[in-house]
């Protein structure tokens, strides 16, 4: 055991997990370790606003696959971590969020910027601690580094401000790394069956995939059946696009191709997946969900098998682990779904051209209301564009090797028809929790993770205004992104929902803004206007290579129609009934 302070046990256990940047801005309460963050090899990015830095810090956990870590002062700088700790809550990202705390010596008297931090994080983490005992600094922040990668989820280690101080006897531990098993020998066995005697299996490849390091796996247990695969909901990155197995996300604005094609199964199989309830709503007119299926679900964390969907074989285990085994399982057996292979592929192939076709063809919304949109600004000066064609262009424009981020909103969420990768970690989304002003900064943290890889964000007008001030630290801290924000002037996802449903009274949903290319520059990142179509994908290229050479942030203003796609809930919205008089012509 070594003699140091409780500043150097921390940054020293830092350092034994591998931690070499961190997110945050500066505070009194824990100067006295950030004051050797530099000599310990670690970089302390300062953002705008910490929400950022939480939003960063997953994104760099969700593209290495190792921890984000973030860390602000103590009351106000904490309470604006929670919305990010959330997001990365439901991304599974393994974030260790540091909360310096007010001191113990004036706990509980109202003092300056005190509050009681635990409670904010307690349903949005997997493990919690408090340092009250500053001789144990080292193993309490061990064990949160621990935790989150056991655990799949943001931790957070909250110290108390004048534990930094002292002096202490401290051993730093070595990290813990477990080895995670394929699941249990019968149910593995079951699923092997059920998979031989299945005409048509279909597969399910979730974030387990990607979190799990189970993209080559998937992909031979994927050719070993002829198995169709879709995508789970906002996990486009979990199968190559290129692949002829493969057929789309599931979930909102998803492939109808893999919605008409898992609603064929007799067998599904959900590898790393919670089948969130969200992520298999009804779509495009279609209850796809197999109601006679029998499924087979894996998932490391056993709460989650059965929980939304009823199962038939629940495995708890690793992704990659029970593919490989899931794969051997079927070694000597000659399964069903073979005997009819050529056709099956003929089907797939032809739903995926159907559904290739549809989206070419697709070019704006059908709707009443978006067509008097289109025909009013197309009367003023026809310089607005259709979304779907955009989301076209840029797709087209994309890099194998791109990531993309994405942030709730109308367009936003039409793009999930449009994403596509070919390696994983490359796709970064809100996921359930649905946050604005999610993609600039997750972006900006998976660029740190990842800056040989191109990285761009897409936002709305609405949600961009939540986060473009995180701009300034792209370019204050040399860490270039391309961001695409889709300017429609409104909050299109909302005004859908009073469109559908309230006959058109718009509340609050109009937005005039100002240029934001124009602001962008005055950030001092590149800022540019596209309003012609055939000028989408080439701004994009542009931006890409001033990123990738030059090292130039870029914000791309792109100007889109009013035109708005389907709602996110028309599940829980139904048509007004008002019983009071005055509010009569309101239903």
């Amino acid at each position: 055991m070594a003699r140091m302070t409780p500043s150097e046990a921390m940054v020293e256990t830092l350092v034994a997990n591998g931690v070499t940047d961190c997110f945050g801005i500066m505070g009194s309460a824990f100067m006295d370790a950030m004051d050797i963050f530099t000599p310990a090899g670690i970089r302390l990015i300062p953002v705008v606003h910490e929400q950022g830095a939480g939003h960063m810090a997953d994104g760099y956990s969700r593209v290495s696959g190792r921890h984000g870590v973030c860390i602000a002062q103590n009351g106000p700088g904490i309470t604006n971590f929670v919305t990010a700790i959330a997001a990365a809550y439901w991304a599974h990202s393994p974030v260790v969020c540091i909360t310096p705390e007010t001191g113990t010596n004036s706990q509980g008297l109202g003092g300056f910027q005190e509050a009681v931090q635990l409670p904010f994080f307690e349903t949005i983490t997997k493990y919690q601690v408090t340092v009250a005992n500053n001789t144990r600094m080292a193993e309490l922040t061990a064990r949160c580094f621990d935790r989150a990668m056991l655990e799949n989820g943001p931790t957070q280690l909250n110290i108390p401000r004048d534990l930094f101080y002292g002096d202490i006897n401290c051993e730093i531990p070595e990290p813990i790394r477990i080895e995670r098993s394929a699941g249990g020998e019968e149910s593995l066995k079951a699923a092997a069956e059920l998979l031989a005697n299945a005409e048509f299996p279909v597969m399910i490849s979730g974030g387990g995939v990607v979190l799990g390091d189970a993209w080559d796996e998937t992909i031979a247990l994927s050719e070993a059946l002829s198995l169709p695969v879709v995508n789970s909901y906002l996990h486009n990155d979990s199968f190559p696009a290129s692949h002829p197995n493969w057929c789309g996300p599931l979930g909102y604005q998803g492939s109808k191709a893999g919605m008409k094609l898992i609603a064929k199964a007799d067998v599904v199989l959900a590898l790393g997946t919670r089948l969130g309830p969200f992520g298999t709503l009804p779509q495009h007119g279609m209850d796809y969900w197999p109601k006679d299926a029998k499924i087979i679900q894996v998932d490391c964390d056993p709460k989650m098998l059965g929980l939304v969907k009823k199962i038939n074989v629940g495995i708890c285990g690793d992704a990659k682990a029970a593919a490989k085994a899931l794969l051997a399982l079927m070694e000597g057996k000659s399964p069903k779904c073979l005997e009819n292979r050529e056709e099956r592929e003929a089907l797939v192939a032809a739903e995926k051209a159907a559904w290739e076709k549809e989206l070419d063809e697709w070019i704006h919304e059908k709707d009443e209301y978006s067509l008097d949109m289109i025909e009013e600004q197309n009367g003023e000066d026809g310089s607005f564009l259709h979304p779907r064609q955009v989301l076209r262009e840029l797709e087209n424009a994309m890099p194998a090797d791109v990531m993309v981020s994405t942030d709730i909103g109308n367009i936003n969420s039409v793009s999930n028809s449009y994403l596509r990768f070919e390696r994983p970690r490359s796709f970064f989304a809100a996921m359930s929790f649905g946050n604005c002003g999610y993609a600039l900064p997750t972006m900006i943290g998976a660029k740190v993770a990842a800056p040989d890889r191109p990285g761009i964000s897409y936002a709305g007008d609405g949600a961009w205004g939540m986060s473009m001030m995180e701009i300034m630290t792209c370019v204050r801290e040399d860490i270039p992104v391309t961001s695409i924000v889709f300017h429609n002037r409104q909050w299109g996802a909302e005004k859908k929902n009073q469109v559908d449903f309230y006959s058109r009274r718009f509340v609050a949903g109009e937005l005039e803004n100002q240029s934001f290319a124009g602001i962008a520059q005055a950030m001092g990142a590149n800022g540019i206007v596209v309003d012609k179509l055939e000028d989408v994908g080439p701004a994009l290229k542009e931006a890409l290579r001033l990123q990738m050479e030059e090292r130039v942030t870029t914000v791309i203003e792109i100007m889109c129609t009013r035109e708005l796609g389907d709602p996110f809930r028309r599940d829980a919205l139904s048509q007004p009934v008002r019983h009071l008089e005055k509010y009569k012509d309101y239903q």
